[in-house]
């Protein structure tokens, strides 16, 4: 089995939720991205959804695709497709 405790990056769509949050009009805070998944019963914190975007997270996959839904980008765009 793999060790992954040592790995530096956890996740490879953190890059990638942060750019989506950026752009989005008008710039969404990590705290709204927190609130948009609560109303989906998912529990993120502020400080959960910085871990992801620098990759100090592992993120569960219904976790992913609710971020994308918030973001309102498809799922492929957050693993790397353009």
């Amino acid at each position: 089995m793999k060790n992954t405790r040592k790995s530096k990056h956890k996740n490879i769509i953190g890059p990638r939720v942060k750019a989506a949050r950026m752009a989005f009009e008008p710039m969404l805070s990590q705290d709204a991205i927190a609130g948009c998944l609560a109303k989906m019963g998912i529990s993120l914190d502020r400080s959960a959804i910085s871990r992801i975007e620098s990759g100090e997270r592992y993120v569960m996959d219904y976790e992913a695709v609710a971020i994308a839904k918030c973001l309102k980008v498809s799922i492929g765009y957050l693993n790397g497709e353009k």
